[in-house]
């Protein structure tokens, strides 16, 4: 396109744009300007409106956001005259297929080649998408299958227990995994070890793979997509690397932070995910941290994985946990005293891979040896795993504990009540705190509302009385004693 110079530049106009393009490099830096206006290209200044083009709708959406502002306050100074600037999308234009290099029904052109290697967003342009034969689908199906991670049948939705920590990233999973179109690029989950990211990832797979089997997806460990990525460059076929990953309709990358620190494999899944992103099709990342947490990412593919939707999974609450190891013993056919579950869902708290792994050792250990479940045999068996949990015990930790169990505010176990559904569970916490601590009668009674020693010791004896008299109130008093002192 021929530039307009009708505005009053005293300079031609390219010279105006390559000093705007010069003040912005020493403004953002390298990596950015590389990254995101580099590519900018001048089309037109007319009338006061200067036009520029980007390869992608997202670079477009990006530099609108982040650079626009700045870009003209730069042209402003160059022309007093200027009105506004305007970014348009104009892809590169596509190669024509030469017959003579046919590859799976598709042809490269080596230049647009030499602009994937030079780092440029607009590479997947590169490669012309005609439709390949079925055969030949077929055959590249199969190889996607091969170098995907296997899918554990039993990580489906129907099986994914949800709860406020989990409802968000449920959701968009879901959302992502039964759409038509994409909804948000990418999808974004995070979340600590055990916690559930790889049991969506794997419900998404399956979902999408059963409702539509003709999209082309890869499921990968960031790990695995490191060694493709290395060994094709040892075998010298990037190539095949690129349009291997770069025409599939679904990308889904397990544990990108293992990507930290990698600057080459870094590059290549950045041209990666800004092609398939362009193309609108569909990724899916999970990770330890948030997008901008992850150390040794660099910032230009930490801006670009939280650009779409990112959805945490918070660590499990009681109630969670407790709906976990009930579907868990459903679905292997157990039956479990309430009262062990409840045990293990108050004691084991650090994920759901370590709680899931209590209950295995449970219930095989009861199918080897021929026991039955009780709460003495699961904390004997489990003696390891919650002496890692052990603590000190307080009496706030006491008091807050069977303020919960017995549904009372916890106030109430310093208030002056005497009402009996007050006075009974405040009783029992100054019994756990004579048993379990070891303060004095006159310090616990002092945390009690400065209560005298005599109280704390009527307390005690009056909960030992009923313990003797009543098998389902020494069973609590039990479960209480045991997730408190593990």
């Amino acid at each position: 396109m021929t530039l307009d110079h009708s505005s009053r530049f005293d300079q031609p106009i390219d010279e105006a744009w390559a000093r705007v393009r010069g003040r912005l490099r020493a403004e953002v830096g390298e990596a950015a300007f590389r990254s995101w206006l580099k590519p900018l290209a001048l089309l037109a200044a007319r009338d006061g409106l200067v036009r520029m083009a980007v390869p992608t709708r997202f670079m477009r959406d990006w530099v609108q956001s982040n650079y626009a502002q700045r870009i003209r306050e730069l042209w402003a100074e160059e022309d007093g005259a200027l009105a506004g600037i305007e970014i348009v999308v104009q892809p590169p234009a596509r190669p024509q297929p030469k017959p003579s290099e046919p590859r799976d029904g598709k042809a490269v052109d080596g230049k647009a080649e030499a602009r994937i290697l030079d780092g440029r967003p607009q590479v997947a342009r590169a490669i012309v998408d005609e439709p390949p034969r079925a055969a030949a689908r077929t055959a590249k199906d199969e190889e996607r299958r091969d170098i995907s991670a296997p899918l554990d049948p039993r990580f489906t939705f129907e099986n994914f227990v949800v709860g406020k920590p989990n409802e968000l990233a449920y959701a968009a999973a879901r959302r992502v995994a039964e759409a038509q179109e994409v909804p948000f690029n990418p999808l974004f989950l995070y979340g600590g070890v055990g916690l559930g990211k790889t049991h969506l990832m794997h419900a998404i797979a399956q979902q999408i793979r059963a409702r539509t089997p003709d999209r082309r997806l890869i499921y990968i460990s960031a790990e695995k997509f490191m060694y493709q990525f290395v060994q094709a460059l040892r075998t010298k076929d990037t190539m095949a690397f690129k349009e291997q990953f770069r025409s599939v309709d679904v990308l889904m990358i397990d544990d990108v932070q293992f990507m930290a620190g990698r600057e080459a494999t870094q590059e290549e899944f950045f041209h990666t995910f800004n092609a398939l992103v362009d193309q609108n099709r569909q990724v899916i990342i999970s990770a330890d941290k948030s997008p901008h947490d992850l150390e040794g990412m660099e910032e230009r593919m930490r801006s670009r994985l939280g650009y779409g939707l990112v959805a945490d999974i918070h660590p499990t609450t009681y109630e969670l946990r407790l709906g976990i190891l009930a579907s868990k013993a459903e679905q292997m056919g157990v039956t479990m005293p309430p009262k062990v579950l409840e045990f293990l869902a108050h004691k084991i708290t650090a994920n759901v891979r370590e709680l899931e792994g209590a209950l295995n050792r449970i219930v095989a250990h009861a199918q080897l040896v021929g026991r039955s479940i009780t709460l003495e045999s699961t904390q004997e068996l489990l003696h390891d795993l919650l002496r890692a949990n052990d603590r000190r015990v307080t009496i706030e930790e006491i008091q807050k504990r069977v303020a919960e169990h017995f549904n009372i505010k916890l106030t109430e176990m310093h208030s002056a009540r005497r009402a009996r559904a007050v006075a009974r569970p405040r009783q029992v916490a100054m019994y756990l705190a004579k048993q379990l601590t070891s303060r004095s009668l006159p310090e616990i009674g002092r945390k009690f509302g400065g209560r005298d020693h005599t109280t704390v010791m009527h307390a005690v004896k009056k909960v030992e009385e009923l313990k003797s008299q009543d098998n389902s109130f020494a069973e609590d008093i039990d479960l209480l004693r045991r997730m408190l002192e593990g």
